[in-house]
């Protein structure tokens, strides 16, 4: 992984058997992406002045071992490139022992905001707008 973010785990977040909710494994992963693409130096601004947006597709969650209230948590990121309109993103989330907690993989996309349609080459795309591609795996 090429990318990680550390998120300290807050006592809402819970669900009612004391660890952390399915759907904010969810918005941890989101949060991860969003740095990620930060860090690479992109912004929502640069998406939006070059007319398109992020798009997920699917996303597939497997859960090893619990996060609880207090922990802290590190979550990466990492882009997976083929030759079509998407592409993958896989996450770990890690305990600070090292130990895995979970897994979130991603498929997604860029979408035209104008034409309503996946951008056919999204790596050419991120590449033309990251200062730090690298950090995207290009």
């Amino acid at each position: 992984m090429s990318f990680a973010v550390r998120i300290a785990v807050r006592g809402y977040e819970l669900d009612t058997q004391g660890h952390v909710n399915g759907a904010v494994y969810h918005q941890y992963g989101d949060h991860a992406r969003w740095e990620c693409l930060r860090a690479a130096g992109i912004t929502v601004e640069d998406l939006l002045a070059s007319g398109v947006g992020p798009i997920t597709l699917e996303n597939t969650i497997r859960y090893h071992r619990e996060l609880r209230g207090g922990d802290e948590v590190e979550v990466s990121c990492g882009f997976e490139w083929g030759d079509g309109k998407t592409f993958r993103i896989v996450q770990e989330y890690r305990h600070q022992d090292g130990g895995l907690a979970a897994e979130l993989t991603s498929v997604g996309g860029l979408l035209d905001l104008r034409e309503r349609r996946l951008v056919p080459d999204p790596a050419a795309h991120w590449r033309s707008l990251a200062s730090e591609p690298a950090l995207l795996g290009l």
